[in-house]
């Protein structure tokens, strides 16, 4: 199928181009090549869609379980008959190499494939013990209504369904925006799985715009009852405001500064495999990626040399090469952010054992060594392939400096003593700690969400039920009720 020609947003169960006299270029960033043209939707366009979706979502909470399945069924067939197109699409519209990219359809299909169990939540009724003689509580779970959806453009896709799946099939609409630098993979891509599926018209809607055209109208909307959002910090600060002063529920992803923590014990072959993995994936553009390696001191002159030898044999190119690891960064605003970060840190005086190369928006991976934990280096989430590695006096000293950070979104230890590293994953402040493993993981069946400044509120089943629901008590007075007065 050609994606391409899917450069209108979706509104209502219709492709419709955007009314603004402004036009977005969705480009290729490794080769600037123009994948296709938007024409951007307006503040007009999008009002009109929150209403939409508000008078969709009335209906689509009247349907059953099964109907709700049948969809979400026809979505992951969607994804299998055209998964090759797909996996083109994410390479050459994200940068992404053919492993990400591959990888973002499995996750994207398995968080489709987990939503199949969520409908059946709404038809269950808790009992719950009452205080008062002849009652009965009743407690039910019912559909939010209009939610929110802005994603990023790193990992488009996936993390644009983990939200979109779970709140369709729990009876609610969507109103989703993705980064117009990803608007196939983020947006029309999955827009075109739901009308394939035969979704009603304007449960989802895909508004391909930006904030020239729509400023906060996707936060302030009176109609949306929830704000889904991954990406930054400081933007989330301003979703959190904005959704405060109108008492709306939010699920905030944001930034994080992740430590990969090499104790005293571990395996130091297996712990460089790990970093290669969670430090260069998508050339580090992930929240969950390594930003700062802690490895005792016992381990770090051998950990440095090999994964500097290891890193020097990084694939680098063309991100549609299937031997490409390391792909263009998503931009060339992102590709000069990454390099000031080398230049002032060289000035700083940081150590360089490896020195990267850049070539358009491609950057090949740097090394820095002998970082200080409270460097501005160390404590600016990189978002690139810059690697940050520092020693560590001792376990506790790892987690110590693990820990001094604003931010705790994930989070790794390397151990042979697997008891020992459970107890002290319990000491690193961050939503997830993985041991033996490296930082990047996500799984629909768990509570994947940070903690301090990396976010609020839980993906995954069943914790994403409880955020894109409403809780209701309902009690019945079976007999008389005698009152007091």
């Amino acid at each position: 199928m050609d994606f391409k020609t899917l450069d209108k947003s979706f509104i209502n169960g219709e492709w419709i181009e955007g009314h603004s006299k402004r036009t977005f270029d969705n480009q290729n960033p490794y080769d600037g090549s123009v994948l296709q043209t938007i024409k951007l939707a307006t503040l007009d366009q999008l009002e009109d869609t929150f209403l939409i979706a508000k008078n969709a979502q009335e209906e689509w909470a009247k349907s059953s379980s099964e109907d709700k399945k049948n969809v979400l069924e026809k979505v992951i067939e969607f994804y299998e008959q055209n998964r090759d197109d797909i996996v083109e699409i994410i390479t050459k519209e994200t940068g992404g190499s053919v492993i990400k990219a591959n990888v973002e359809v499995d996750l994207t299909v398995g968080l489709v494939n987990e939503a199949l169990n969520m409908p059946d939540e709404l038809d269950k009724v808790e009992e719950v013990p009452a205080g008062v003689e002849n009652r009965v509580n009743r407690v039910h779970k019912l559909p939010l209504g209009v939610i929110t959806s802005i994603s990023p453009f790193n990992f488009p896709m996936n993390l644009s369904m983990r939200t979109i799946a779970p709140a369709i099939a729990l009876g609610n609409s969507v109103v989703h925006k993705p980064d117009a630098q990803t608007a196939m993979a983020g947006g029309s891509i999955i827009a075109k799985a739901f009308e394939y599926a035969g979704l009603p018209k304007g449960v989802f809607n895909c508004i391909l715009t930006d904030l020239e055209e729509i400023g906060d109208a996707m936060l302030e909307s009176p109609h949306s009852q929830l704000i889904s959002f991954t990406g930054s910090t400081p933007v989330g600060k301003h979703i959190g405001k904005i959704a405060g002063s109108m008492l709306k529920r939010v699920a905030l992803e944001l930034g994080g500064n992740n430590p990969f923590i090499v104790l005293q014990d571990a395996n130091v072959d297996k712990a460089v495999d790990a970093a290669i993995f969670g430090k260069f994936i998508h050339q580090g553009q992930i929240c969950m990626s390594i930003n700062r390696f802690i490895i005792h001191q016992d381990h770090y002159d051998e950990f440095v040399n090999k994964f500097v030898d290891r890193v020097k044999e990084i694939p680098c190119g063309d991100p549609t090469n299937p031997e490409t690891i390391v792909g263009p960064l998503i931009n060339e605003e992102q590709a000069d952010k990454a390099e000031k970060i080398i230049e002032d840190a060289k000035k700083a005086g940081a150590k360089v054992a490896l020195e990267g190369k850049r070539e358009g928006n491609l950057l090949t991976p740097t090394v820095f060594v002998d970082v200080e934990n409270n460097s501005e280096l160390a404590q600016t989430e990189l978002f690139s392939p810059i690697a940050t590695i520092i020693k560590a006096e001792s376990d506790d000293h790892a987690i110590e400096m693990a820990n001094d950070t604003p931010f705790g979104l994930s989070s790794a230890i390397f151990t042979e003593d697997l008891t020992e590293g459970e107890q002290l994953a319990l000491k690193v402040e961050s939503g997830m700690t993985h041991i033996n493993d490296q930082t990047v993981n996500d799984h629909p069946n768990v509570p994947f969400g940070g903690a301090k400044e990396s976010g609020m509120g839980r993906f995954g089943n069943p914790w994403i039920v409880e955020e894109f629901t409403m809780t209701k008590w309902v009690s019945i007075q079976k007999e008389y009720r005698e009152y007091p007065f």
